[in-house]
Parts: C-alpha cells; structure tokens; sequence
C-alpha cells in the first residue's frame, strides 16, 4: 500500500541479465520493493557472453556486498588474466599484455591497470557464473520477488502507477507498480511499447561465435609460455578472438567477417583461429551470431518507464562494456528511485537519469566503435607466419603495434573513471570544465559531474566504503550548516574528514553522492546558500 493505493511493488523490472539483477539488489538495498519479470528458469545459464567486470562495476558490487563473490568465481584464481596475440591459439605468439590472476590481483603489480585508484580492480569472468551469483543473490535480498518463467505482454501508465500484463503457466494477470524499468536486451519489447526509437550505425560487422568443449586445446600450446584469458589470433585464413572460460576445456571463438562476408563455414574458420587441422576434435556446446552495431535509443524514458542496458543503447562488445554501461545506467536510475521512494528527494530528481546517461552512452558507442573500425583493418604482413629473418621482423612489429592499439581497452582507465555528468539538473557546476578523457587514459578530478578521485583514509580504508546512501562531504573543515540542512529535509548525509586531502581536492568541501559522482565543491556556505543547495540537488 502506498499512499493510499494498492501496489504489487514500488518497481517492477522486466529482464534478469545483469542489468535487472543489479537494478533488484540495489533497490533492496535502499528499502524498495521489486518485482522482476523473466522468461527463462531461475539460473537458467545465459548464453555466453560478455567476459568482463570493469572497476566501476566491481567497486559497485563491493558496495553491494559480493564483490568477493564475484572475484572468487570464474577461471581459478592462479590463472593469468593476460591477452595474447598470436598468429593462431596454437601458433607464435606476437606480443602480450600482462593482467594479474584473480588470486593476486589485490597484490600484483605487473600489468597496466595495477595502479590505479580504485578499491577494486577489474575481473575477467564469463557471465554464464556471474549471472547466477546476481540470480541467488536477489533472490535472497528484502523485497526482491523474482517470477521466472513469465513473459511480459504489455505496460500502461497513469499518474501515479504502471500496470503491466504478464502470464505464467496460470494464465495472464496484471501487476501494478509505482515506476518500471525495461531491462529485457536488444530486442527490448518495452522499448517497442514506449516508442523509443534506435538510430545509429545498423552494421559495423558480421561476427560468428561459437562456444567449445575442447579438453585437448592447451595440450597443443607451448608449455614455455603462460596460458591467458583473451587471445587475439591473426593470419592470412581468419582473424578472431578466443576467450577462455573455465581455464580447463571451454572456450568462446569469436569469427570476425571481413566487410563483403555475411557468413563463412563455422568450422573451417574455428580451425584457422585455433591453428589445428581436421583431425583436431571438439564439441560445440553453443552458437550465436550477430552484427556489430552502434545503435542509441532517442529517448530512456516515458514518464514512469524507464529504459537501461541493451534496451537503450546497443554496441561493439569491445572493452568489456556493453553489460557494464548497463550496470551503470542503471545503478544511476536505482538511486534516484531510491531517493524519490525513500521520501527526501522530490520526483525531478528522476529528471537527471536520461540527461546523465544518454550522452555518456553515446560517447562510450562512439570510442567502440572507433576501435572496431581500427581492428577490422589490421593489415597483416605477407610475412607473417613465415619461419624466416623477415616473418621473426614482421611478428615483431606486427606485435607491438596490436599491443599498443588494445591496451586502451584491455586497461580503459578513462571509459572507467573519466567519464563526466553534463548539463545534469541535479549538479551544482562551477564553471570549470571536466578534464577530458581517452578510452584508455582519464585526468582525476573534482570538477562538479566527475567521479570523485579515489583515496584510502589513514586506517587503510578505501574512501567510497564511508560513503552515505545519500551524499557524503570530503572534507577538512566544519560542515555543521551542510548537515544542519541536510537533517531538515532527512537527505541522508555523512562526513568524511581528512587532514590532508590529496591534491585533486582543491576546495575546504567536495560533497559526493553515494555513486561516486561529485555534485558541488566549495567553501563552508551559510544557511541560505546550504538550503538552495540541497533543494537543487533533491530535485526540488
């Protein structure tokens, strides 16, 4: 019951991939109600897909509870999460870049991305054992009601609720909620129903994939030279990538079509990739092919529904972020929920969602897009599987520069952290322009809409675990009025005092919301200029 009407819940979220799943954990976090609608069977494995969990997203979960969780699961925990590049999986290897095991990854300091600012570094795993982590997870989580095997049909919207039709093997019934999230893929069907539109770039590539038992495959590769998580494969016959899934015999092949080829023999392309002839024995456990698009939606919103994920926005899986931009686009969307829901912030803040996440989409489509069309012309040497002065040469060049083009993706420091909020109602800019930032590289920074730079506090700990659910104040002087206002209007609100702030904290008072994001910097302001603040950033 909620004002007076009756509600199923206070959210109702159709799709449990990753997306829907982290919408349901989140928002239980916060004390809100949520129904989640799928059609497959709870912990039915996903396709697999998507190998990847950006910082970002591990410092979410490690807010959430199962970062731990997440880290320990996927390949063992001493197996390298480098990339390699290489003539075939079976042939010479042209070059590397070195990413630590999940077992030293706190510890290692070998690899491009072991320095950064972050309590969590990123993870490699296959999302065929993250899902079901998120699944049981939220199935255990206050207020989550997870309904598999239900199909969703159709969404109507009021003034205050949205009803939903949906069946099960009973038969059709309508569910009632207070706001909706269409979480349900590329094929969105709330996306159809809100007459949100995708535009963009319809075919970049052909790709063909291909997932594989194959317990002989190490066996053919040099003992001499460390296994890895990711080979990228380069010769005359195929191009294509090769993922590795359980460290033991499963595999995902990945075909890159070249631009006049919309399907080529599965097989005779797998064994290019792979280096092996026809004697060679595997199974395919599954197979699914696609194209590479860059498509946005031109809108994320319809009043109370709600679009995130792949039902907003689709691209080139390349750098790992496609699960993971959806992952924020919707921890973005759960928080303001949970402060209008909560009471303390008024519905305007629901405004900030589209104005915040929809051009971050479109940047992120465009670095990935940019890199597709880098790749999809490497320009392979004749020589380059030659056993001659000339082939060793061309490896050697060929390597470092296939190094050096995937780094940045490989180590996206800046589609992780350097990524700013613009012209969002619910930030106090200052008139300062945020940093700009490359796939791999970023410029810490305070500016209003930046993500607030990492720092641990003098116990060892890390500087996001003392955030409020609401905002929190990084800061060295008294904060009393800030919290004076912030108390009045029940705005959740902490205090996080240091000393000695590091350099990239250029004013007495950095106040941050709970996703990392800092919304207004400044000093101690009186009491009129405190309740103007808060009222701004509540949405009022």
């Amino acid at each position: 019951m909620l004002n007076g009407e009756t509600m199923d819940a206070d959210v109702l979220i159709i799709g449990a991939g990753p997306v829907g799943l982290v919408a349901a954990l989140d928002l239980s976090s916060r004390g809100v109600s949520v129904i989640v609608v799928e059609e497959r069977e709870f912990l039915e494995p996903p396709n697999v897909k998507c190998n990847h969990v950006a910082s970002r997203t591990m410092e979410s979960f490690r807010r959430l509870g199962i970062a731990a969780e997440v880290r320990a699961a996927g390949l063992p925990s001493d197996y390298p999460q480098d990339v390699a590049f290489r003539t075939s999986l079976t042939g010479r290897e042209l070059s590397r870049i070195p990413i630590p095991a999940s077992g030293e990854r706190y510890t290692s300091r070998v690899g491009p991305d072991t320095s950064w600012a972050t309590p969590e570094p990123p993870h490699r795993i296959n999302q065929t054992f993250l899902e079901p982590i998120l699944a049981r997870n939220a199935a255990a989580a206050p207020g989550v009601t997870l309904l598999n095997r239900t199909r969703f049909h159709s969404v109507r919207q009021d003034e205050s609720s949205v009803s939903a039709i949906v069946s099960d093997e009973s038969g059709e019934r309508t569910l009632r909620a207070r706001y909706f999230i269409g979480a349900d893929g590329g094929r969105s069907a709330v996306r159809k129903q809100i007459g949100a539109k995708l535009s963009g770039d319809p075919v970049l590539q052909h790709v063909q994939s291909t997932c594989i038992r194959a317990p002989k495959l190490y066996s053919l590769m040099s003992a001499d030279e460390p296994r890895a998580w990711g080979y990228y494969t380069f010769n005359a016959r195929r191009v294509g990538h090769v993922y590795a899934i359980d460290g033991s015999e499963t595999f995902l092949v990945h075909t890159y079509l070249a631009s006049e080829e919309e399907s080529v023999d599965r097989d005779a392309a797998i064994r290019a990739i792979l280096g092996v002839d026809e004697s060679f024995e595997y199974d395919v456990v599954s197979k699914e092919d696609w194209t590479a698009r860059r498509l946005l939606a031109d809108r994320f919103r319809d009043r109370r529904v709600f679009l995130a994920g792949d039902a907003s926005h689709l691209w080139v899986p390349f750098a790992g972020f496609g699960m993971n931009a959806g992952i924020a686009d919707v921890l973005n969307l759960t928080w303001l929920l949970g402060a209008h829901l909560g009471g303390w912030a008024e519905e305007g803040i629901l405004d900030a969602y589209e104005a915040e996440r929809r051009p971050i989409t479109e940047q992120v489509s465009q670095f990935a897009m940019n890199h597709q069309r880098k790749l999809a012309r490497p320009g392979l040497p004749a020589a380059l599987e030659d056993d001659t002065p000339a082939g060793e040469a061309a490896r050697e060049s060929f390597g470092t520069a296939v190094r050096e083009l995937n780094e940045p993706q490989f180590a996206a420091a800046g589609l992780n952290y350097g990524y700013a909020y613009h012209g969002s109602p619910i930030i106090a800019y200052d008139g300062e322009e945020a940093p700009g930032y490359t796939m791999g590289t970023y410029t810490p920074s305070t500016v209003p809409g930046c993500r607030a730079p990492h720092f641990r506090m003098v116990d060892g700990s890390s500087l996001y675990d003392h955030f409020s659910p609401g905002y929190t104040a990084i800061t060295s002087v008294d904060v009393s009025v800030l919290a004076a206002e912030a108390a009045s209007r029940e705005i959740p609100f902490a205090v996080v005092e240091a000393a000695a702030l590091p350099d990239e904290y250029l004013c007495p008072i950095t106040l941050v919301r709970q996703d990392q994001t800092v919304v207004w910097r400044g000093a101690p302001p009186d009491r009129a200029a405190a309740a103007k603040l808060w009222e701004k950033l509540r949405g009022a």
